[in-house]
């Protein structure tokens, strides 16, 4: 579920099967900041006044004088000396060096910090993550015929997978055969490309070097396949280490460290969480989960199994070890801290997601539906933090898309005003991700009639009033989206409480229709959305048809009279005047 932020240059997946990883997240080469460069340097002005035998310059008692030059800060004098001191030859060659246009240099840099020694796990996945790298580029300047450049990769990227292969053979137990026939038809294909792409810088004929250029494609992807292969084959087994040592410690701190590995595979990607999934991680996990000596570990396996189950084979194993019994065991009992019914809680959210469509047949949720819907109302009504809220929220927002009898449900438990008092306490609501689960749940309960009286009694017109208003505070592109989805719901439940007369009166008191003029009008004020345009018209439509005393002409000619789809081009096309 969770994703780990990028953290720099963003590498894209090479073509075809050359990477086992779904999608690369984010790397950077990273530099000493300002704290570390003035350490670095106050370093420097002491080991300059440093003389033999441990004594300094300012120690040394001077006859008939004390210099008092020497007590000025020798980094201060340093830098004002720099202003006087001029390397031309160092100038010259930097202003006359060209800024190059390629990336290929960085490939270089990546393995300066390479793994430590007897860590296949992670030799596994930078040298993966660099070879990969690697074949995607070469696929770039192949497609620009920079003949020169293909080779020189091809070479490079010889050496790479040299390196991975014996690296791994010296930190790894005995290699399969299986294993072992793969990494001769990598070596051989590596060799192969080394020499074609060889030959193609000597060729000039283009008829000549097109059909060579195929034969170079077709070499590029079998090489690509075996390297994918291989370095599956790899991580399987380093997988499989990890789950044994797991299924087989009784020791907390043993436990504790390798769940933290596994945990930390999952991040590399869907392909990863398959491997883990197939190879009995699952399983590991919940036996984890129900001993009593591992308690303070819940959390941990809890956020991994999370992970896991963003792809359907973790989903599956999840039903197979009987997952959602025990998650409704945690989740119902108080005994636990609220940090592990947290993590259960986004375990749930996870499995019941509307975007995965292999969650929506968990028959054994159905089952525990009820226990688990009542223990998340209750975390929400007693979380003492946002991430809580946030945590057990989405789980119950998932949970009305997977069954139509948890709204029912909800409305009982009274999770309406529950949600709407939390919307008013910043400790647990106060980003526009929980405001959205919150009226994703609003949104899907008022399809039931007797939501509009709760929503009236516990003020809520007034407070989805204020969701149409969301605005973004960074900027950032999922906040932006988030605020996006927020102004939608709230439109549309809205919409869908405005069959109630009540509900649409209280809305048009508190000017609710201006506000949705506002939003059709600007595309500024909705971020251009259509999403959000349409879901607006919707709700004005529905409140005119109540009230249309409420619009002016020209809102009414334009915004409700014709059809739904020409007042929807009438304002996806209107320009803002800021005269």
């Amino acid at each position: 579920m969770r994703r780990p932020p990028g953290n720099g240059e963003t590498v894209s997946e090479g073509p075809g099967s050359w990477s086992l990883w779904g999608r690369h997240e984010p790397r950077r080469l990273c530099c000493a900041g300002p704290d570390r460069c003035r350490q670095a340097l106050l370093r420097i002005g002491v080991n300059m006044m440093a003389l033999p035998g441990g004594r300094h310059l300012d120690s040394i008692p001077l006859p008939g004088q004390r210099l008092h030059l020497m007590q000025v800060d020798s980094v201060q004098r340093w830098m004002e000396d720099l202003k006087l001191m001029t390397e031309c030859e160092c100038m010259c060659v930097l202003q006359a060096k060209p800024i190059s246009l390629e990336e290929d240099a960085q490939g270089d840099l990546i393995l300066a910090g390479g793994p430590g020694p007897g860590d296949p796990l992670q030799l596994l996945l930078k040298r993966g993550w660099v070879i990969s790298t690697e074949l995607r580029r070469i696929g770039q300047k192949l497609a620009q015929d920079r003949w020169a450049r293909v080779h020189s990769m091809s070479v490079r990227l010889t050496c790479h997978a040299r390196s991975m292969v014996s690296e791994y053979s010296a930190v790894s137990r005995n290699s399969s055969q299986e294993m072992s026939q793969i990494e001769k038809l990598l070596m051989e294909k590596c060799s192969e490309l080394s020499a074609v792409t060889e030959r193609c810088l000597q060729v000039e004929n283009e008829h000549v070097l097109k059909s060579m250029k195929a034969c170079v494609s077709e070499t590029l992807s079998t090489l690509g396949e075996h390297f994918g292969q291989l370095l599956e084959l790899a991580l399987t087994r380093e997988v499989q280490a990890l789950v044994r040592k797991i299924d087989a410690s009784d020791n907390i701190y043993t436990t504790e460290s390798t769940t933290g590995n596994l945990f930390s595979l999952t991040q590399e990607g869907a392909p990863l969480c398959r491997i883990i999934a197939k190879e009995g991680g699952v399983v590991a996990l919940f036996k984890v989960c129900r001993q009593d000596t591992f308690r303070c570990l819940y959390p941990q396996a809890l956020r991994t199994l999370a992970s896991i189950c963003c792809v359907e084979e973790g989903v599956h194993q999840l039903e197979k070890v009987d997952g959602v019994l025990c998650l409704a065991d945690i989740l119902t009992d108080d005994s636990h801290s609220e940090a592990t019914r947290a993590e259960a809680a986004a375990v749930v959210a996870q499995v019941t997601s509307p975007h995965l469509p292999f969650t929506q047949h968990l028959s054994s949720f159905l089952e525990s539906m009820e226990e688990i819907v009542t223990a998340l109302v209750k975390l929400c009504q007693e979380a003492s933090s946002g991430e809580v809220f946030l945590l057990a929220s989405a789980a119950l927002a998932n949970i009305t898309f997977f069954d139509t009898m948890a709204c029912e449900m909800l409305l009982q438990l009274n999770a309406i005003r529950i949600l709407l008092e939390a919307c008013s306490d910043k400790q647990r609501v106060d980003t526009p991700y929980t405001r959205d689960q919150i009226v994703t749940i609003l949104a899907n309960m008022s399809v039931l009639e007797q939501c509009a009286s709760d929503v009236i009694q516990e003020n809520g017109v007034q407070l989805i009033m204020g969701m149409l208003s969301e605005k973004p505070r960074s900027g950032t592109p999922a906040e932006v989206a988030a605020c996006e989805r927020v102004q939608q719901k709230a439109a549309v439940t809205l919409a869908r409480l405005s069959r109630d007369p009540a509900v649409a009166r209280e809305a048009v008191r508190l000017s609710c229709m201006s506000r949705l003029i506002e939003l059709c009008r600007s595309p500024s004020e909705r971020n251009s959305s259509d999403a959000v345009l349409v879901a607006c018209l919707a709700a004005l439509r529905r409140l005119a048809g109540v009230c249309p005393e409420g619009l002016q002409d020209s809102d009414f000619q334009q915004l409700v009279q014709p059809r739904l789809v020409d007042s929807f081009l009438l304002c996806s096309n209107m320009e803002e005047s800021f005269v």
